[in-house]
């Protein structure tokens, strides 16, 4: 399976001018704790609830802060045709619970969750869940393969 087949497609997208009030907005509107951050569509970073807690508010920084400056530039991302076990299990090494998905063409076209994961891959998501709950060293983000 792909994980462009597991993926959830209606992904709510934020853009590096938005605010920090507007992206904390969006995640209470969707119930949701991530955004992905493109400019035209192209992925330049992430924003959780925990940047806008950490980076923003615990940082002294107001709700008009643009997003650009509390993001998380380094993104753990997969493409669509890339295999789900494939990406899962670098979800788990990196300690990553969303990962955004990508065309060829490095455009948003979904978000990849454990929980996507677990209704396609029970197995693979239960491994996933293993590795997530390890102690270890930093939380790292980079690439999960081409």
């Amino acid at each position: 399976m792909r994980a462009g087949e597991a993926m959830t497609r209606d992904v709510c997208v934020c853009g590096p001018g938005e605010t920090v009030a507007d992206c904390a907005a969006a995640m209470a509107r969707n119930d949701i704790g991530v955004l992905p951050v493109a400019d035209n569509n192209l992925l330049i970073g992430m924003i959780t609830d925990r940047d806008i807690a950490i980076r923003a508010v615990a940082a002294g920084k107001g709700p008009d802060t643009p997003v650009r400056e509390v993001l998380s530039k380094e993104v753990l991302y997969c493409f669509e045709d890339q295999d789900l076990e494939h990406v899962a299990k670098s979800m788990g090494q990196a300690k990553i619970r969303r990962v955004p998905v990508l065309t060829r063409d490095n455009r948003v076209a979904g978000i990849l969750s454990l929980g996507d994961v677990a209704l396609r891959s029970p197995e693979t998501a239960g491994a996933v869940i293993g590795d997530l709950s390890k102690r270890g060293g930093p939380h790292s983000q980079g690439f999960a393969g081409s």
